[in-house]
Protein backbone atom coordinates (compact mmCIF):
# COMPACT_ATOMS: atom_id res chain seq x y z
CA UNK A 1 0.00 0.00 0.00
CA UNK A 2 1.03 3.57 -0.69
CA UNK A 3 0.65 6.50 1.66
CA UNK A 4 0.58 9.61 -0.47
CA UNK A 5 0.81 13.35 0.00
CA UNK A 6 4.00 13.47 2.08
CA UNK A 7 5.11 17.03 2.78
CA UNK A 8 7.94 16.34 5.23
CA UNK A 9 10.75 13.91 5.86
CA UNK A 10 9.27 13.26 9.30
CA UNK A 11 5.92 12.08 7.92
CA UNK A 12 7.60 9.96 5.24
CA UNK A 13 9.79 8.22 7.82
CA UNK A 14 6.74 7.60 10.03
CA UNK A 15 4.86 6.09 7.06
CA UNK A 16 7.73 3.75 6.25
CA UNK A 17 8.11 2.82 9.93
CA UNK A 18 4.37 2.07 10.01
CA UNK A 19 4.92 -0.42 7.19
CA UNK A 20 3.93 1.44 4.01
CA UNK A 21 5.28 -0.24 0.88
CA UNK A 22 5.44 3.08 -0.95
CA UNK A 23 5.24 6.78 -0.23
CA UNK A 24 4.02 9.45 -2.60
CA UNK A 25 4.94 13.09 -2.91
CA UNK A 26 2.75 15.49 -4.89
CA UNK A 27 4.42 17.97 -7.25
CA UNK A 28 3.12 20.58 -9.71
CA UNK A 29 -0.48 20.15 -8.62
CA UNK A 30 -3.00 22.50 -7.05
CA UNK A 31 -3.01 20.72 -3.69
CA UNK A 32 -2.21 21.56 -0.06
CA UNK A 33 0.11 18.54 -0.31
CA UNK A 34 2.15 19.85 -3.24
CA UNK A 35 5.86 20.38 -2.55
CA UNK A 36 8.80 21.67 -4.57
CA UNK A 37 11.05 19.28 -6.50
CA UNK A 38 13.81 20.01 -3.98
CA UNK A 39 11.63 19.02 -1.01
CA UNK A 40 10.48 15.89 -2.87
CA UNK A 41 14.08 14.91 -3.52
CA UNK A 42 14.95 15.45 0.16
CA UNK A 43 12.01 13.27 1.27
CA UNK A 44 12.87 10.49 -1.18
CA UNK A 45 16.55 10.53 -0.19
CA UNK A 46 15.63 10.10 3.49
CA UNK A 47 13.49 6.97 3.21
CA UNK A 48 14.66 3.38 3.21
CA UNK A 49 15.75 1.98 -0.16
CA UNK A 50 13.17 -0.77 0.45
CA UNK A 51 10.26 1.70 0.24
CA UNK A 52 9.13 2.65 -3.25
CA UNK A 53 9.08 6.40 -3.87
CA UNK A 54 6.44 7.86 -6.17
CA UNK A 55 6.35 11.40 -7.60
CA UNK A 56 2.72 12.34 -8.26
CA UNK A 57 1.15 15.03 -10.42
CA UNK A 58 -2.42 15.57 -11.51
CA UNK A 59 -1.52 18.13 -14.16
CA UNK A 60 -1.24 17.03 -17.75
CA UNK A 61 1.48 19.52 -18.69
CA UNK A 62 4.57 17.95 -20.30
CA UNK A 63 6.68 20.82 -18.91
CA UNK A 64 6.09 19.42 -15.39
CA UNK A 65 7.78 16.10 -16.20
CA UNK A 66 11.38 17.28 -15.58
CA UNK A 67 10.44 18.35 -12.02
CA UNK A 68 8.99 14.90 -11.37
CA UNK A 69 12.14 13.20 -12.60
CA UNK A 70 14.43 15.65 -10.74
CA UNK A 71 13.11 14.28 -7.44
CA UNK A 72 14.65 10.87 -8.33
CA UNK A 73 11.57 8.73 -7.71
CA UNK A 74 11.28 5.01 -8.32
CA UNK A 75 7.96 5.65 -10.09
CA UNK A 76 5.81 8.50 -11.34
CA UNK A 77 2.03 8.71 -11.02
CA UNK A 78 0.64 10.80 -13.86
CA UNK A 79 -2.60 11.54 -15.71
CA UNK A 80 -3.57 8.93 -18.29
CA UNK A 81 -2.43 10.90 -21.32
CA UNK A 82 0.69 12.70 -20.04
CA UNK A 83 3.58 11.78 -22.34
CA UNK A 84 6.82 10.66 -20.71
CA UNK A 85 10.24 10.36 -22.35
CA UNK A 86 11.04 6.75 -23.28
CA UNK A 87 14.31 6.98 -21.33
CA UNK A 88 12.74 8.34 -18.11
CA UNK A 89 14.09 5.37 -16.13
CA UNK A 90 11.08 5.13 -13.81
CA UNK A 91 8.02 2.93 -13.49
CA UNK A 92 4.82 4.60 -14.64
CA UNK A 93 1.45 4.59 -12.87
CA UNK A 94 -1.34 6.15 -14.93
CA UNK A 95 -4.35 7.71 -13.16
CA UNK A 96 -7.80 6.69 -14.37
CA UNK A 97 -11.18 8.17 -13.50
CA UNK A 98 -14.62 6.80 -14.32
CA UNK A 99 -15.11 6.90 -18.07
CA UNK A 100 -11.39 6.58 -18.89
CA UNK A 101 -10.31 3.64 -21.02
CA UNK A 102 -7.90 1.13 -19.54
CA UNK A 103 -4.22 1.61 -20.29
CA UNK A 104 -1.53 -0.96 -20.94
CA UNK A 105 1.31 1.49 -21.70
CA UNK A 106 2.35 1.65 -18.05
CA UNK A 107 3.40 -0.50 -15.11
CA UNK A 108 0.12 -0.02 -13.20
CA UNK A 109 -3.02 2.10 -13.18
CA UNK A 110 -4.55 3.88 -10.22
CA UNK A 111 -8.31 4.24 -10.15
CA UNK A 112 -8.71 7.62 -8.50
CA UNK A 113 -11.09 10.43 -9.24
CA UNK A 114 -10.38 11.88 -5.78
CA UNK A 115 -6.82 13.25 -6.25
CA UNK A 116 -6.35 13.60 -2.49
CA UNK A 117 -9.72 15.21 -1.78
CA UNK A 118 -11.16 12.23 0.06
CA UNK A 119 -13.96 11.75 -2.50
CA UNK A 120 -14.97 8.08 -2.53
CA UNK A 121 -14.02 5.87 -5.47
CA UNK A 122 -16.62 4.50 -7.89
CA UNK A 123 -16.87 0.79 -6.93
CA UNK A 124 -18.46 -0.34 -10.20
CA UNK A 125 -15.79 1.33 -12.33
CA UNK A 126 -13.02 0.07 -10.01
CA UNK A 127 -14.25 -3.53 -10.22
CA UNK A 128 -14.49 -3.30 -14.02
CA UNK A 129 -10.90 -2.04 -14.15
CA UNK A 130 -9.62 -4.87 -11.95
CA UNK A 131 -11.46 -7.43 -14.09
CA UNK A 132 -10.14 -6.17 -17.43
CA UNK A 133 -6.84 -4.36 -16.83
CA UNK A 134 -3.69 -5.76 -18.46
CA UNK A 135 -1.62 -4.20 -15.63
CA UNK A 136 -2.07 -4.11 -11.81
CA UNK A 137 -4.82 -1.82 -10.50
CA UNK A 138 -4.30 0.38 -7.44
CA UNK A 139 -7.41 1.70 -5.66
CA UNK A 140 -7.60 5.21 -4.20
CA UNK A 141 -10.28 7.68 -3.22
CA UNK A 142 -11.86 8.20 0.17
CA UNK A 143 -10.02 5.35 1.86
CA UNK A 144 -9.51 5.38 5.64
CA UNK A 145 -8.52 2.81 8.26
CA UNK A 146 -12.26 2.32 8.86
CA UNK A 147 -13.34 1.50 5.28
CA UNK A 148 -10.26 0.06 3.55
CA UNK A 149 -11.08 -3.55 4.45
CA UNK A 150 -14.51 -3.29 2.84
CA UNK A 151 -12.98 -1.57 -0.21
CA UNK A 152 -10.42 -4.36 -0.63
CA UNK A 153 -13.12 -7.03 -0.34
CA UNK A 154 -15.40 -5.23 -2.79
CA UNK A 155 -12.81 -4.42 -5.47
CA UNK A 156 -9.87 -6.83 -4.96
CA UNK A 157 -7.23 -4.35 -6.18
CA UNK A 158 -3.53 -5.11 -6.47
CA UNK A 159 -2.85 -2.35 -3.92
CA UNK A 160 -4.47 0.62 -2.18
CA UNK A 161 -3.43 4.25 -1.85
CA UNK A 162 -4.38 6.71 0.89
CA UNK A 163 -3.71 10.43 1.42
CA UNK A 164 -6.33 12.49 3.26
CA UNK A 165 -7.68 9.43 5.11
CA UNK A 166 -4.60 9.32 7.36
CA UNK A 167 -4.14 13.03 8.04
CA UNK A 168 -4.45 15.23 11.09
CA UNK A 169 -4.75 18.24 8.72
CA UNK A 170 -4.20 18.67 4.95
CA UNK A 171 -0.60 17.69 4.27
CA UNK A 172 0.11 16.63 7.88
CA UNK A 173 0.00 12.87 8.50
CA UNK A 174 -1.32 11.27 11.67
CA UNK A 175 1.00 8.47 12.83
CA UNK A 176 -1.80 6.59 14.61
CA UNK A 177 -4.01 6.62 11.49
CA UNK A 178 -1.15 5.53 9.24
CA UNK A 179 -0.37 2.59 11.53
CA UNK A 180 -4.06 1.64 11.68
CA UNK A 181 -4.37 1.79 7.88
CA UNK A 182 -1.30 -0.40 7.36
CA UNK A 183 -2.47 -2.87 10.01
CA UNK A 184 -5.85 -3.36 8.31
CA UNK A 185 -4.20 -3.77 4.89
CA UNK A 186 -1.77 -6.35 6.24
CA UNK A 187 -4.61 -8.30 7.89
CA UNK A 188 -6.50 -8.32 4.58
CA UNK A 189 -3.39 -9.62 2.84
CA UNK A 190 -2.83 -12.41 5.38
CA UNK A 191 -6.26 -13.51 6.65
Amino acid sequence: MKICGMTSVRDALLAVAAGADAIGVVLASPSPRSVSPEVAREIFAAVSPFATTVAVTSTGRPEDVPALLFSRPDAVQVPADLPLPPDAGVRVIRMLSPGDALRGDCDAVIVDNSHGTGRAFDPEYARACVAASPVPVILAGGLTPHNVADAILAVRPYAVDVASGVEAAPGIKDERLMRAFVKVCRMMNNP
